[in-house]
């Protein structure tokens, strides 16, 4: 498993990225090389966390450092970060990404990241979108439980009244994204 952690205007972005055999249930399955967990934090030990157990290929809290992107998947993913920062913001949607869940979660994962840049949408919205108009919890769950940040752009939904919901980052984090996709 490889990391970086870059300096955004919304505070210190980290990103893990390993080599993952396929999987049945895995979101994005053609991907071999992917991004399993990335958000607005330094401390990898609570990005590792919020990857699924059969992809943390035996890394154990603590025993990861974050390196310079020299190539592969975790270069791109810093370049789509930086890139999204400087106003390309579809640019994380073509990182490959890998979550693993149940079938209706990691469907709901593939089902964010064609959200587009600048679209916002609600729970409700979401759930409809994912196939499963009656399961809105179930879509703000998969939202919660996204690692991926950015890449799988959950502070794109909204509560049903419009309002901005929750954000695993902060909610400042959540309005800056989407005032800059706006």
């Amino acid at each position: 498993m490889h990391a970086t952690t870059l300096t955004t205007p919304d505070g210190p972005f980290s990103i893990l990225v390993d080599e993952v055999p396929e999987a049945p249930g895995a979101s994005v399955a053609a991907a071999r090389e992917a991004v399993l967990a990335a958000g607005w934090t330094a401390d990898l030990d609570a990005l590792l966390a919020l990857v699924h157990p059969t992809l943390r290929s035996g890394t154990a809290p603590g025993g990861l450092t974050a390196t310079s992107p020299s190539g592969g998947v975790l270069a791109e993913a810093a370049d789509a970060v930086r890139a999204f920062y400087d106003g390309d913001h579809g640019a994380p949607g073509r990182v490959p990404v890998r979550q693993v869940s149940g079938p209706f979660r990691t469907h709901a994962w593939d089902v964010l990241r064609e959200v587009k840049a600048g679209e916002r949408i609600t729970y409700t919205q979401y759930a409809v979108r994912a196939g499963r108009p009656a399961a809105v919890r179930a879509a703000a769950g998969a939202c919660a439980m996204n690692a991926a940040a950015l890449f799988v752009p959950c502070h794109r939904i909204l509560r049903t009244d419009g309002t901005l919901g929750g954000f695993r980052y902060g909610l400042p984090i959540k309005e800056s994204l989407l005032a800059r996709e706006s």
